[in-house]
C-alpha cells in the first residue's frame, strides 16, 4: 500500500471518528443530572479542537484499543485527551491550541488547559510508560489508541469527582445508551485484534457492547493506573507491562 493511499485512509477514519465523537457530544448534552451532582463538564464542548488533534494521532494500522472510564479533573478535563496529562499531550504529542470554558464552573476546578499546573496521576502513569516504551508518539499510535467510555466529568458541590458507575440506575442507563453507541462506533472502525478495559469498569462495557460486534476480538483488561488503588501505587507501570505481555501484545 502507497503512503499516498495510507494517508488517505487515515483522514477518513479521522473523519469518521469526529463524527462520531460530534454525535456523542450532542447526545450526553441532552442528559440532566440529580444531586449530588451540582456540575458537569463535557470537553469534547470546550477542548474540541484539542481533541479532533488528537484523533489524527490515530492510524489505519491501529489493532490494539484501550478504554478507559471518563475525563480526570486535571486530565482530559483541561486537554479533550483520555488520560490526558498536559506534558503527555503538549509536549510529547505536539498538540496544543486554546479551550474555551464553561457556563458553570466549579471554583475548585477551573478548566486552564494547558496552562494547568495540576498533574493527572493516572495520565502521567500511563502516558509515562508508552512514552518509555515508544520513545515517539507515532510509534506508539501505529498499533494502538486510547479514548474514554465517557465523555463526562461528574462533581459534587465539595469538588469531588463522581464516577459513571455512581450514578443512580436511571441516569446510569441513559448515559449508557450514548456511550455503548459510541463505543459500537469506536469498534467497528478498525478490525481491531485486541480491545483492553484500563480497569473493570471499562473491560465490562467492552465485553457488554462488543457482544454486538461481527468480529471477535480478545478483550482483556489492565490495573487501572488511578492513585486511588493501592495496587497502582506499587509499580503500576511494571504491573501493567507484564499483563500486556501476558494479553500478547506486547
Amino acid at each position: 500500500m502507497s503512503r499516498q493511499t495510507t494517508s488517505a485512509r487515515d483522514r477518513q477514519l479521522h473523519e469518521r471518528l469526529c463524527d462520531s465523537a460530534q454525535r456523542l457530544r450532542k447526545g450526553v448534552n441532552q442528559l440532566t443530572f440529580d444531586e449530588p451532582i451540582t456540575h458537569v463538564y463535557n470537553p469534547l464542548d470546550y477542548a474540541w479542537d484539542l481533541h479532533r488533534q488528537y484523533i489524527e494521532q490515530l492510524s489505519a494500522k491501529a489493532d490494539v484499543l484501550l478504554l478507559g472510564m471518563n475525563p480526570g479533573p486535571w486530565g482530559m478535563a483541561q486537554t479533550g485527551v483520555p488520560f490526558g496529562e498536559i506534558a503527555a499531550v503538549r509536549d510529547w504529542m505536539g498538540i496544543d491550541g486554546e479551550v474555551g470554558s464553561v457556563e458553570e464552573e466549579h471554583p475548585k476546578r477551573p478548566i486552564e488547559g494547558l496552562n494547568c499546573q495540576r498533574s493527572e496521576v493516572s495520565g502521567r502513569r500511563l502516558w509515562g510508560l508508552m512514552q518509555e516504551r515508544y520513545q515517539k508518539p507515532k510509534a506508539f499510535f501505529r498499533k494502538h489508541f486510547v479514548v474514554n467510555y465517557c465523555p463526562l466529568v461528574f462533581m459534587e458541590a465539595s469538588g469531588r469527582n463522581r464516577t459513571p458507575d455512581k450514578l443512580p440506575a436511571e441516569e446510569r442507563s441513559a448515559l449508557q445508551e450514548h456511550c455503548d453507541r459510541h463505543l459500537q462506533e469506536v469498534i467497528e472502525l478498525l478490525p481491531w485484534k485486541y480491545l483492553v478495559g484500563v480497569g473493570a469498569f471499562a473491560e465490562n462495557c467492552l465485553k457488554r457492547v462488543a457482544a454486538e460486534s461481527e468480529t471477535a476480538p480478545t478483550i482483556a483488561r489492565i490495573l487501572h493506573p488511578s492513585p486511588a488503588s493501592p495496587a497502582a501505587n506499587r509499580d503500576w507501570a511494571g504491573t501493567a507491562s507484564s499483563q500486556l505481555q501476558t494479553i500478547g501484545i506486547w
